[in-house]
């Protein structure tokens, strides 16, 4: 089964924007390698995780901030499909 990508977010911090926006990114990067990206507003404040079936990619508190998109795609195609290329937004 392909993997879900699942990013928490604070709503009280207003990041559901900036959230829809990474799903979109990802979904249309990773179209055929991934089954699904869901929102999940977090209970938590302050909270920003984005995880693969259960498994944390990506921390804002651990990692300090946010990723640039670039950066998340390189963490997901990891994980869901690391033969992937990423074009332009691949390592170098």
């Amino acid at each position: 089964m392909k993997p879900t990508i699942t990013i928490e977010y604070c709503p009280k911090c207003h990041w559901l924007l900036r959230a829809a926006y990474m799903a979109q990114e990802l979904l249309t990067t990773f179209e055929g390698d991934i089954q699904s990206v869901t929102l999940q507003p977090s209970e938590v404040g302050g909270r920003y995780i984005i995880s693969i079936n259960g498994n944390t990619i990506f921390d804002r508190k651990i990692f300090g901030g946010f990723p640039e998109i670039k950066e998340l795609k390189q963490l997901v195609r990891d994980v869901v499909n690391p033969d992937k290329s990423l074009g332009h937004s691949d390592k170098h």
